[in-house]
This record gives structure tokens, C-alpha cells and sequence, in this order.
């Protein structure tokens, strides 16, 4: 390959899955144009993380599963050298694609007792599995970063936990579980976005901590990970000022971070990819097409994800790189190229999904996490209502038909009642349908994953809930980011409170056995809760 050829290997432009025919022809001009190394796959431009403020809607499609493998076949075609295809699998498939196996979230994994922390292995093999299937090799995932504040709005669910031995064994288990079946994994955000209160696809987060601070945690994931040869880690849009001499330049865009702090002090020589460059942390920083992708490459990164001005940016790199720096990156990605196998042209879609073996694995992980927020004899009162005629159900934001309920029914029959939004008429009906009954049995299952807008719960129903706690026996089911029990109000005034990590129908059957037999829930808060007293 000429210079110029081998530079246009580091570019990752994204890909969306139901895109129009014009736009898969301009990734096909380029692959086939610039030599380019690699695609990130994504669902759809409306559900780019950077459209929210778009607020378009996501349409779904059922045959989103079959337009990948096409894709992917269509595109290898067209390049010289195999193009390494990735996407972020983070729980699955299921978290770009419809129709595809999903696993549990990091959060739901990080709550499972020490000795199950192998489950996590499991997962990372059975969604490289699932990965091959599609023909794709390299995953963006596991999160390494210790998600230690309750506000961040990005990180939270998807990280392991607040623990730092515990994040680091969790990711390690799930990198092995990909490496089993050949699949590349990649740590990130380095050097660790959870301590961040900022969403770093619309804004720079900025961390406080000195280099000390960091080594004794945030980077403690990391540093293990390049001990047991991680394959890659991504950079975060984060400044530290403290890395950067008290400048906030993201660390994408920083020799200090990359060069100095991964490869020279903690001796990583994997691959580094900057994380997408279309986030709104670094894309908007630079009027100048290529030059964004210039500083990125210049500070260390070998991999451009989300690339968006591929031709401009390669002009740049072959007018600032020094050749040894282009050979450095080049021959980098040409080994983990190798390591995937895909050189040797076996990059087609291999296997089918075994939603069978998807779902035993679910089973046994929600068996594992379900945890006692509060319990007291909570089947015990449960059953003394029913045999009463004082025990009703209520579902939030699911209807009457869920499957939790459904597995209560006949050992534990009552009225089943449901609030699917918060609509004060709802309400006020809601309140006189449940005046006759002193014990109520809740399942929330908790709208969104993500904080914002206290998880779409309405404020009418965080209402509903302080005064119905406080005027009923109530037993609470949350299924859901256990962060979402920060913003219940009146906890303390529940009989009992169960947490369970997902609305998966494992889950909820879980959650129904282990009422019904009164059983040990075995698992353990991965995050520390605000308020559970309150």
C-alpha cells in the first residue's frame, strides 16, 4: 500500500443499518476510494445519540438482522483489504439491532454475588457468538468506568458498578467471554467517564482528579485489562485537567493521556480508537474539514470512529504525520486485523443465534441479582391480604397482562389494576378503585434506563406513590436501573422493596418465584442509592 492508502486503514466511519440506498453507496465510494479500514454500525440516524435533540422517531424494522449480514457481505466486496467491521454490543445485538438477542445491562451483571461473576464470561461469549453470526469481529465494549456518580447521565446502567475490584473483575470476565470465540473487545472511556455529571455526545465533561486519584481508582480497570492483554481502549471526550496542564482539551485530543498516560506509563500497545467523532464534545471544535481527525490521530488515537470527513482527513494526516508514526498505527491495526482472522477472508456471517441458550443465561442471572431493598415478611402479609380479600395489584406503566403478574395468579390470586401513564384522571379513579384494599402489591416496571426526566417517571405518579405508601401496606417490585429508586419519594414507608435489574420475561418469572417461595434474594446493589431512607 502506498502512505496514503495505509492512513485511510485508521478511518471507521459509521454505518446506519435502514439508511437510504444513496448514503450506502457514498460508504461504498469510500471504502472502495480511500482504503478504508473499518465501519461502525449503528441502527439509524435518528437513533444516533447526538439526534436526541432532533427528536425524530426511530422506526423499527424487523429486518434489520438481514440488512446487517447484507450490508456487511455487500461492503467486503467492495475492499482490498477486509474491512474490520464494529459495533457496540454492549448487552447484545439487541442494543443496535431488533430482533436479536439481549442480555442483561452491566448494572443488572455488577449486582450478581462474587462467585457468579463467570455469568459475565458467558455473556461476552454468547454475544461474540451473536456477533459472528452478523459478521462482525471487533465489539466497543465492556465499559470499564466505575460509575461512582449517581447523576451521570450516560454512564450509569451500563457500567458494572461503583466498585472498583468489582468493575475490573466484571470486564474481564466479559472480554474473555468475547476472546473465547475470537471476537476483539475494547475497554472504555479511558482514562474513566464515571465520575461525570455532563453527557459527553453534547457536552465536555471535565475531571477533577489528579493523577494519584485516578491510578488509586478510575484507572484501575484499565490498568488490569492491559495486564490480561486487552485488545483495545477507547478514549473518552473528557478533559483532565490535571493530565493536560490544567487545560480542558478532551482526551481524545491529548498526547498527554494517550501517549504519556496510556502508553508510556501504563505500557498498553493495543489498539486506541478515539470514541465517535461526530459527539458534540469535539465535532464542533474545528471549522476546518479533516482537521478534527488530524488532532485526533496526532494525539495517539490509531482508530477514527464515526470519521465524518474521511477524504479531508486523510489529506491531513499525510501532510502532518511523519511516516514512522502512519507505519506505528498501520502496523497495529494489521495485527489485531490478523488476530480476527479476517485477513485470511473469514469475514462472512458464521452461526445462528440460539435464543434458547439466550435465555437459560438470563434466567440464571436473574435468579442471581434480584435484591432485598427491604423486606419485611413480605409473602407472609402478601398471602394474609389475599386470604382477606384485601390484597390488590397494581402495574405501573405496564398493563395488567405483564408476566410477573401472570406467574402470581394462581397461587397468589387478587384484583389486578394498571396505570400505564400519569394521567391525573387516571389517578383519581385509580385512588377510589384501591380504596377497599389495605394491601397492595406494586410492580413498577421503570420506563427508561436513562435518568433524565426522573426515568419518565411522572411527577403525578411519584405523587400517587408518597401518598399511597403512606396510606397502604405496599410491597414494591422495581424493574429497572436501580438508580431510578433515587427519585421514589416516601420509601421508607413501604412494608417491602424488591429490586429487580430488567423487565426481561426471565426476570419477571424470577421475581414471581421468588415471592411465591419466599426465597434469599441473592443479589446485591451494584451503586450506592441516595435516599433509600427517605
Amino acid at each position: 500500500m502506498t502512505l496514503e492508502q495505509k492512513i485511510g486503514q485508521f478511518f471507521f466511519p459509521a454505518v446506519f443499518i435502514n439508511d437510504i440506498e444513496e448514503n450506502i453507496q457514498e460508504i461504498e465510494r469510500l471504502i472502495k476510494d480511500h482504503n478504508i479500514g473499518g465501519l461502525t454500525f449503528f441502527h439509524s440516524r435518528a437513533s444516533a445519540a447526538t439526534n436526541y435533540e432532533s427528536k425524530s422517531a426511530i422506526e423499527h424494522n424487523d429486518n434489520s438482522f438481514e440488512r446487517l449480514k447484507e450490508l456487511i457481505t455487500r461492503f467486503q466486496k467492495c475492499a482490498t483489504t477486509p474491512l474490520l467491521m464494529s459495533i457496540d454490543a454492549e448487552w447484545g445485538l439487541a442494543m443496535r439491532v431488533e430482533n436479536t438477542p439481549q442480555y442483561p445491562y452491566a448494572i443488572s451483571l455488577g449486582a450478581l454475588p462474587e462467585r457468579y461473576e463467570y455469568l459475565a464470561f458467558e455473556v461476552g461469549k454468547r454475544t461474540g457468538l451473536d456477533l459472528k453470526a452478523a459478521g462482525i469481529h471487533y465489539n466497543l465494549a465492556p465499559l470499564a468506568d466505575i460509575n461512582s456518580n449517581s447523576n451521570n447521565p450516560v454512564i450509569g446502567y451500563r457500567s458494572f458498578g461503583q466498585d472498583k475490584v468489582r468493575v475490573s473483575n466484571f470486564a474481564l470476565e466479559y472480554l474473555k467471554g468475547l476472546t473465547e470465540v475470537g471476537i476483539l473487545g475494547c475497554l472504555k472511556h479511558f482514562p474513566g467517564h464515571g465520575n461525570t455529571s455532563v453527557d459527553s455526545h453534547l457536552g465536555l465533561p471535565i475531571l477533577e482528579e489528579t493523577l494519584e486519584e485516578l491510578m488509586q481508582n478510575e484507572l484501575v480497570p484499565f490498568i488490569k485489562g492491559i495486564q490480561n492483554n486487552v485488545d483495545s481502549i477507547m478514549i473518552g471526550h473528557l478533559a483532565v485537567p490535571a493530565l493536560n496542564d490544567g487545560k480542558n482539551t478532551s482526551a481524545t485530543l491529548s498526547k498527554n493521556v494517550i501517549e504519556n498516560l496510556l502508553r508510556k506509563q501504563l505500557g498498553f500497545d493495543g489498539l486506541v480508537i478515539s470514541d465517535a467523532l461526530n459527539m458534540h464534545s469535539v465535532s464542533k471544535l474545528y471549522d476546518k474539514k479533516g482537521q478534527l481527525e488530524w488532532e485526533a490521530f496526532n494525539a495517539g488515537n490509531d482508530i477514527l470512529c464515526f470519521a465524518e470527513n474521511v477524504a479531508e482527513g486523510i489529506q491531513e494526516i499525510l501532510k502532518n504525520a511523519s511516516a514512522e508514526r502512519v507505519e506505528e498505527s498501520f502496523n497495529r491495526l494489521m495485527k489485531y486485523k490478523q488476530k480476527a482472522g479476517i485477513l485470511e477472508g473469514n469475514f462472512a456471517p458464521e452461526g445462528e443465534f440460539d435464543f434458547e441458550a439466550t435465555s437459560i443465561l438470563n434466567r440464571l442471572i436473574a435468579d442471581k441479582s434480584t435484591t432485598k431493598i427491604k423486606d419485611n415478611n413480605n409473602s407472609l402479609y402478601l398471602f394474609e391480604a389475599k386470604n382477606n380479600d384485601k390484597l390488590a395489584k397494581l402495574s405501573l406503566f405496564k398493563n395488567t397482562d405483564n408476566i410477573f403478574f401472570k406467574s402470581l395468579n394462581i397461587v397468589l390470586p387478587s384484583l389486578i389494576f394498571a396505570l400505564e401513564n400519569g394521567d391525573e384522571d387516571a389517578i383519581v379513579q385509580m385512588k377510589e378503585k384501591l380504596s377497599n384494599f389495605d394491601t397492595i402489591l406494586i410492580s413498577l416496571f421503570v420506563p427508561k434506563a436513562k435518568p433524565w426526566n426522573n426515568f419518565d417517571i411522572e411527577d403525578s405518579v411519584l405523587n400517587f406513590l408518597a401518598e399511597l405508601f403512606s396510606t397502604k401496606k405496599c410491597v414494591l417490585y422495581v424493574f429497572g436501573n436501580p438508580y431510578a429508586l433515587q427519585v421514589i419519594p416516601n420509601l421508607k414507608s413501604t412494608l417491602g422493596i424488591i429490586h429487580v435489574y430488567q423487565d426481561f420475561r426471565e426476570f419477571q418469572e424470577s421475581a414471581a418465584r421468588q415471592l411465591l417461595r419466599n426465597s434469599r434474594c441473592r443479589g446485591s446493589l451494584p451503586v450506592v442509592i441516595n435516599g433509600l431512607n427517605k
